[in-house]
């Protein structure tokens, strides 16, 4: 079975070093929420050098920190499952009042119809220099 993380990725990549990328998944409903997927094929976190995995959740933090200064939501979702794709990558997904399944979690039941517009390029140009800004912050200082 190929795993589709290891894969070139179908989606916008916002970042990316030798280490790890961070894609935009444009989802309907929640189009800003995006993945930190480790590059290599390594299936928990504690499989990673204690200075790895530091690194990861450097990279993890810095994106939380982009989507809040750029879209000011209500709360942030972290999550780390790879029950199905068992491939370090963490789920990052800014909620607002208004989405569908708030204040359930996304993956719960949904409370409402999605009223969600896709991000327009200026706001994915936004997220992406805010983003490498952060990151490329966050890893100087190791």
């Amino acid at each position: 079975m190929t795993c589709v993380l290891c894969a070139p990725t179908p989606h916008t990549i916002l970042w990316q070093d030798d280490f790890c990328r961070v894609v935009l998944l444009d989802d309907e409903d929640y189009p800003a929420y995006c993945r930190v997927e480790l590059l290599a094929h390594v299936k928990e976190m504690t499989d990673l050098l204690p200075q790895d995995r530091a690194r990861m959740m450097k990279v993890v933090f810095a994106v939380e920190t982009a989507l809040r200064e750029a879209l000011n939501p209500e709360k942030i979702n972290l999550a780390s499952l790879g029950n199905k794709t068992p491939h370090i990558h963490w789920h990052v997904i800014p909620r607002f009042e208004h989405d569908k399944h708030f204040p359930n979690s996304y993956w719960g039941e949904a409370m409402r119809e999605s009223n969600t517009s896709p991000l327009d390029a200026k706001m994915k140009q936004t997220l992406t220099d805010k983003m490498s800004k952060l990151i490329d912050c966050a890893l100087k200082t190791s």
